[in-house]
């Protein structure tokens, strides 16, 4: 199955979105929305055993989802494939009609969600899908999205990154302290929370943070926030 990288949906087609609460996932759901499809649900999924560079505090995350306004599932998995398959799946046993699957991803995971949707039967829509990085984050700013990362790789990134919001001065920034470091971070080599948009009716606020270092990682870990009205 080929992912659809231009959209030409039917009207209202109805799809869910898998969501991190990073850029990419954030990005292509505005998209998506912007070419015609209907988000039905935002879809996230957590692994409880294991703590990696997207971990997010829980209530943050369940906050951001919430300002969307755009209803959202948050579950534990064992395995991602099959808990995305069991949710879609329970989703259309309930009459959502769900016909497509927005995903963030720029280079890498193709093969797994292409599995999916082609299990589902639903088509696969991967608005960023090889797209170029620089363009991507001027996207993403120009749309209006207000962006902060919020995990770096230690030893490429120092913390000093954490809580850097991510505007247009961003990739020259970036290029300057170390032109093989992505923009978009596709390697892994940051990670970003959206804290306002065009998607949010509300916006979020981060009040008190601690950075920590971690397997590797320095995070901001956000203990406490606001949801503000617009």
């Amino acid at each position: 199955m080929n992912p659809i990288t231009t959209l030409e949906p039917k009207p209202k087609s109805n799809v869910v979105v898998s969501w991190t609460g990073g850029k990419d996932g954030c990005l292509s759901c505005y998209r998506a929305m912007s070419d015609g499809f209907n988000v039905t649900h935002l879809l996230n999924f957590r692994d409880t055993k294991k703590k990696g560079s997207h971990t997010i505090n829980p209530k943050l995350l369940s906050a951001q989802m919430q300002a969307t306004g755009i209803p959202s599932i948050l579950t534990d998995f064992v395995s991602y494939e099959q808990e995305f398959k069991k949710v879609v799946q329970e989703l259309n046993d309930n009459n959502a009609a769900i016909e497509g699957a927005v995903f963030g991803h720029i280079q890498t995971h193709d093969n797994l969600v292409d599995r999916i949707c082609n299990d589902l039967g639903v088509k696969l829509i991967m608005p960023l899908w090889k797209r170029n990085s620089e363009q991507i984050i001027s996207d993403l700013v120009d749309s209006g999205f207000k962006t902060i990362i919020v995990s770096v790789k230690a030893g490429l990134l120092g913390k000093e990154w954490l809580g850097r919001t991510i505007d247009h001065k961003f990739v020259r920034d970036l290029h300057r302290y170390n032109s093989a470091i992505d923009p978009c971070g596709e390697d892994g080599e940051f990670h970003t929370f959206v804290i306002d948009g065009p998607l949010f009716r509300h916006r979020l606020k981060i009040v008190e943070s601690e950075k920590i270092l971690e397997d590797g990682y320095w995070f901001l870990d956000v203990s406490q926030f606001e949801v503000e009205e617009k």
